[in-house]
């Protein structure tokens, strides 16, 4: 321990620990060595905790971790440790979770000081240098929390061990699972929170919140909830949060309008979107809502694949894309008039100017954010000219200095976007999406694998593991869905595996849920259990999916017994707070309203009747294919029922199902039927 600390983070996978390899701080990466350390040396911790495309992480560490006297201090005073959230989710949601329970508001970067066991008595988010908007300057603080910590052990001791209460407590298991009163009133409420002008939750910032917006979907046609989820992925679709020119979207607004974007895009808002613009487009059929999605897949294959296409598993998807370049947020998205003249000519430059919103002056900090706010959906001629011209718009961009890109495959960041891909393939008969969604698929169960497990950060051909069960869970949620598209029996098989490897390693006995890590990973103070939703769902809203469908799929009482376990046992966290918990409502939704649609048989009559029970929205159904009712398992309503091998569909629901329906109209009048 006698040997001088220095910055140990040039070696690190996560590109955004490489980003401070060259800080005058000494980061350490999170381990026992730099706990270790703190220990004899008797200093408190600094973790600073932040991610690759944060902008106020990057204002952060340009003011103040390069900054040789405040490094200095840092030094001096603390033992340093640099965490990335997107490679360590499980320590970000522990010290997130203390940092609320200290009345604060959470966000990147998190700055929590530590005792060196790495329990955590302060904490905040972004510092100043120096004293300004309020908050205290970034010195001041480590020098007062440094002094608390030598000399004021009681005030140090009591925050440290009221927030392990906090951390350690086991929440309340529920003995009844929510009905459909209460599903409903669930939804009624989220409805009540949601702007009726913009869209998306009232005030600002605004983030397009996929688990929150599903369950307004699943309101029904015709309803309100169903109303405000399609006028929120309207205001989105029109709005400069949507990268116009280049396709998808950015991580939120930070006005109430859609219009001004933080301007990081991030794989998984874009992976859930995906599934959110194919059943908004499915029910309404407007262009907008297939346009955005196409956009967005285009952008994916030119900018966001990642992996070594040189073996053969190919290539997944990277993590996001900074906000800025060049030092400066947004510069790479936004346009000024004379560039399109420069770019496009006279007349083709005024047609895009008008049509996105570009003008003289600009609408953010003198330039323009394209978007189309308030205006009608382009008409088709207009349309087929803009697709002519973006190509031109993408190629003059590509020329500008791009934002930094993170290139780490996340497993579960690519299980949503695997899934989202068979999905709207279907949906917009899109075969060579279900062929990317295979690819990358293939890549995260290879070059991902740990034993019966999966990894969870990969780059440049070294895996973190062990994995979190939001890995597992999100990567059975794609194999259902590539199962349920068509793409062979070989997806149920495997997502049958990692549900077992998932209940026999990160099951929580006591809580009835799961745990994010797995029972052999390395302890930190506590086992992190939420079950509160963040920007992706939470493991136990996508397992109690996915239980629930493979229930269906193979006919296993213990999916479902568990399934309902678990929504029975996290019932309480759910009253308590609906919107954190959209996930898990958007299961319970499925176990009371969705429907089995079994197609049997084989020909071209099958096929097409496969094909029609695929376009019933994938949220509420899922689809058995099998060659003869007999393949199905035993004690199956249909199969007991004796029918023909004759190419039919049946509509089932619990124990209950419909007679053979042999065309398209008997199916639709099926379905009908069976909802009641």
């Amino acid at each position: 321990m006698s040997t001088a600390l220095q910055n140990n983070l040039a070696h690190e996978t996560s590109p955004y620990l490489i980003q401070h390899a060259g800080n005058p701080v000494h980061w350490q990466p999170w381990g026992e060595q730099a706990l270790a350390r703190a220990r004899a040396e008797n200093k408190p911790i600094l973790l600073s905790v932040g991610y690759a495309a944060c902008h106020w992480c990057h204002v952060m560490a340009h003011e103040s971790f390069e900054n040789p006297d405040i490094a200095a201090v840092m030094n001096e005073l603390f033992i340093n440790i640099k965490v990335d959230r997107e490679e360590r989710p499980d320590i970000d949601q522990i010290y997130m979770a203390a940092l609320h329970a200290l009345g604060e508001q959470g966000g990147w970067p998190l700055t929590m000081f530590l005792t060196p066991g790495g329990e955590p008595f302060w904490g905040g988010t972004y510092y100043p240098p120096e004293s300004r908007y309020g908050r205290p300057g970034f010195v001041d603080v480590l020098q007062a929390i440094a002094k608390a910590y030598h000399t004021d052990f009681e005030r140090v001791g009591r925050n440290r061990q009221a927030l392990l209460d906090v951390l350690d407590r086991i929440p309340q298991r529920g003995d009844r699972a929510f009905d459909a009163n209460g599903l409903a009133q669930a939804i009624s409420a989220l409805a009540g929170i949601t702007d009726p002008i913009n869209g998306g939750t009232k005030g600002a910032p605004k983030f397009p919140n996929a688990s929150y917006l599903e369950l307004l979907w699943r309101g029904g046609p015709g309803s309100e909830a169903r109303k405000l989820m399609l006028l929120t992925l309207e205001r989105i679709c029109q709005g400069g949060i949507r990268d116009h020119v280049g396709g998808g979207f950015a991580r939120y607004s930070v006005d109430e309008y859609w219009l001004v974007p933080h301007f990081e895009k991030m794989l998984y808002d874009n992976a859930q979107l995906l599934e959110l613009l194919a059943l908004a487009w499915q029910e309404t059929k407007r262009d907008l809502f297939r346009q955005a999605a196409t956009e967005m897949v285009e952008w994916l294959q030119r900018e966001m694949m990642a992996g070594d296409g040189q073996i053969s598993n190919g290539l997944a998807f990277a993590a996001s894309l900074d906000a800025d370049s060049e030092g400066h947020e947004g510069r790479f998205y936004v346009w000024k008039p004379h560039e399109l003249v420069e770019i496009l000519g006279v007349d083709d430059a005024e047609f895009v100017a008008h049509t996105f919103d570009i003008a003289d002056g600009g609408n953010w900090e003198g330039q323009s954010i394209p978007n189309r706010l308030d205006k009608p959906d382009l008409e088709p001629a207009l349309e087929i000219g803009w697709q002519d011209l973006r190509p031109r718009l993408i190629a003059e961009r590509a020329r500008r200095v791009a934002p930094a890109r993170d290139d780490k495959v996340l497993a579960d960041w690519n299980g949503l976007a695997i899934a989202a891909f068979a999905r709207a393939s279907v949906v917009f008969g899109k075969p060579g999406w279900l062929d990317l969604a295979r690819t990358a698929f293939r890549f995260v169960a290879e070059s991902m694998a740990d034993g019966p497990r999966l990894g969870h950060s990969w780059r440049d051909g070294r895996l973190l593991k062990p994995g979190l069960a939001t890995d597992l869970a999100a990567m059975i949620r794609a194999a259902l869905a590539l199962h349920e598209a068509g793409a062979g029996q070989d997806y149920l098989t495997q997502a049958l595996g990692w549900a077992e490897a998932i209940e026999h390693d990160y099951a929580d006995v006591e809580g009835g849920g799961y745990f994010l890590t797995a029972r052999d990973a390395a302890a930190l103070i506590t086992r992190p259990r939420s079950t509160l939703d963040d920007a992706v769902p939470n493991a136990n809203g996508i397992m109690a999916d996915n239980l629930f469908r493979l229930a269906v799929l193979t006919g296993e009482e213990r999916w479902l017994q568990r399934g309902d376990e678990v929504l029975t046992a996290l019932s309480p966290a759910m009253a308590g707070n609906v919107f954190g918990h959209a996930s898990l409502l958007n299961a319970l939704d499925l176990r009371l309203h969705g429907l089995e649609i079994v197609v049997s048989g084989h020909g071209e009559t099958a096929e097409r009747l496969y094909h029609a029970a695929l376009d019933q929205p994938f949220p509420t159904r899922t689809v058995v294919r099998v060659e003869s009712p007999e393949d199905l398992p035993e004690g199956h309503a249909v199969r007991n029922a004796g029918v023909s091998d004759e190419p039919a569909v049946f509509v089932c629901s619990g124990q209950r199902c419909s007679l053979p329906v042999r065309d398209e109209a008997g199916l639709a009048t099926a379905i009908g039927s069976m909802r009641g």
